[in-house]
Protein backbone atom coordinates (compact mmCIF):
# COMPACT_ATOMS: atom_id res chain seq x y z
CA UNK A 1 0.00 0.00 0.00
CA UNK A 2 1.04 3.94 -0.77
CA UNK A 3 0.43 6.99 0.79
CA UNK A 4 0.01 9.74 -1.31
CA UNK A 5 -0.06 12.77 -0.44
CA UNK A 6 -0.53 15.66 -2.16
CA UNK A 7 -0.03 19.84 -1.51
CA UNK A 8 -2.42 22.14 -4.44
CA UNK A 9 -3.72 25.23 -4.79
CA UNK A 10 -7.46 24.95 -2.70
CA UNK A 11 -9.75 25.89 -5.90
CA UNK A 12 -8.49 22.94 -8.14
CA UNK A 13 -9.94 20.51 -4.86
CA UNK A 14 -13.29 19.62 -6.53
CA UNK A 15 -11.78 19.00 -9.50
CA UNK A 16 -9.23 16.46 -7.77
CA UNK A 17 -11.95 14.69 -5.66
CA UNK A 18 -14.31 13.95 -8.95
CA UNK A 19 -11.35 13.06 -10.54
CA UNK A 20 -10.04 10.32 -8.17
CA UNK A 21 -13.10 9.01 -6.97
CA UNK A 22 -13.64 8.38 -10.66
CA UNK A 23 -10.87 5.75 -10.69
CA UNK A 24 -12.18 4.43 -7.56
CA UNK A 25 -10.39 6.14 -4.94
CA UNK A 26 -12.57 5.21 -1.73
CA UNK A 27 -11.73 8.02 0.35
CA UNK A 28 -9.35 10.70 1.16
CA UNK A 29 -8.61 12.99 4.31
CA UNK A 30 -8.34 16.70 3.20
CA UNK A 31 -6.77 19.61 5.28
CA UNK A 32 -6.03 23.37 5.05
CA UNK A 33 -2.22 24.24 5.32
CA UNK A 34 -0.07 26.97 4.59
CA UNK A 35 3.32 27.21 3.23
CA UNK A 36 5.61 28.09 0.28
CA UNK A 37 8.03 26.64 -1.93
CA UNK A 38 10.08 28.51 -4.69
CA UNK A 39 7.49 31.19 -5.40
CA UNK A 40 8.40 32.47 -1.71
CA UNK A 41 4.88 33.65 -1.07
CA UNK A 42 3.56 37.04 -3.15
CA UNK A 43 3.16 40.40 -2.27
CA UNK A 44 -0.37 41.45 -1.58
CA UNK A 45 -1.85 45.43 -0.90
CA UNK A 46 -4.60 45.92 1.04
CA UNK A 47 -5.74 49.28 2.20
CA UNK A 48 -3.18 50.97 -0.32
CA UNK A 49 -0.53 49.17 1.74
CA UNK A 50 1.64 46.67 0.31
CA UNK A 51 2.88 43.31 3.00
CA UNK A 52 4.05 40.05 2.05
CA UNK A 53 2.51 36.77 2.76
CA UNK A 54 5.15 34.17 3.08
CA UNK A 55 2.75 30.90 3.91
CA UNK A 56 -0.01 30.62 1.24
CA UNK A 57 -3.16 28.40 1.48
CA UNK A 58 -2.81 25.09 0.26
CA UNK A 59 -4.90 21.94 0.30
CA UNK A 60 -3.12 18.41 1.45
CA UNK A 61 -4.80 15.58 0.06
CA UNK A 62 -4.21 12.72 1.45
CA UNK A 63 -5.48 8.88 -0.11
CA UNK A 64 -4.23 5.41 0.68
CA UNK A 65 -3.96 3.14 -2.48
CA UNK A 66 -3.41 -0.63 -3.38
CA UNK A 67 0.38 -0.23 -4.78
CA UNK A 68 -1.03 -1.10 -8.24
CA UNK A 69 -3.40 1.84 -8.07
CA UNK A 70 -0.76 4.61 -7.26
CA UNK A 71 0.47 5.35 -10.17
CA UNK A 72 -2.52 5.93 -11.92
CA UNK A 73 -3.75 8.11 -8.80
CA UNK A 74 -0.80 10.44 -9.08
CA UNK A 75 -0.78 10.78 -12.78
CA UNK A 76 -4.60 11.78 -12.03
CA UNK A 77 -3.57 14.14 -9.65
CA UNK A 78 -0.89 15.68 -12.06
CA UNK A 79 -3.05 15.95 -14.64
CA UNK A 80 -6.14 17.59 -12.43
CA UNK A 81 -4.15 19.98 -10.76
CA UNK A 82 -1.48 20.91 -13.14
CA UNK A 83 -2.16 24.58 -14.02
CA UNK A 84 1.25 25.40 -15.43
CA UNK A 85 1.98 28.39 -13.15
CA UNK A 86 4.52 28.63 -10.03
CA UNK A 87 2.84 26.82 -7.00
CA UNK A 88 0.47 23.86 -8.37
CA UNK A 89 2.28 21.87 -5.47
CA UNK A 90 3.91 18.77 -4.60
CA UNK A 91 2.55 15.21 -4.14
CA UNK A 92 4.89 12.66 -2.34
CA UNK A 93 4.22 9.29 -1.74
CA UNK A 94 5.00 7.02 1.29
CA UNK A 95 4.93 2.93 1.81
CA UNK A 96 1.93 1.72 4.33
CA UNK A 97 3.11 -1.24 6.17
CA UNK A 98 0.01 -2.03 7.31
CA UNK A 99 -4.09 -0.46 7.71
CA UNK A 100 -6.61 -1.45 10.19
CA UNK A 101 -10.33 -0.66 9.86
CA UNK A 102 -11.80 0.41 13.35
CA UNK A 103 -14.89 -0.56 13.40
CA UNK A 104 -14.75 -4.51 11.99
CA UNK A 105 -10.89 -5.06 12.57
CA UNK A 106 -9.94 -5.25 8.59
CA UNK A 107 -6.29 -5.42 7.80
CA UNK A 108 -4.45 -4.31 4.12
CA UNK A 109 -6.66 -3.89 1.70
CA UNK A 110 -9.40 -4.79 2.73
CA UNK A 111 -9.32 -2.03 5.71
CA UNK A 112 -9.33 0.70 3.02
Amino acid sequence: MKKIEAIIKPYKLDEVKEALTEIGVQGMTITEVKGFGRQKGQIEVYRGAEYEVTFLPKVKVEVVVSEDMAESVIKKIIATANTGSIGDGKIFVIPIEEAYRIRTGEMGKDAL
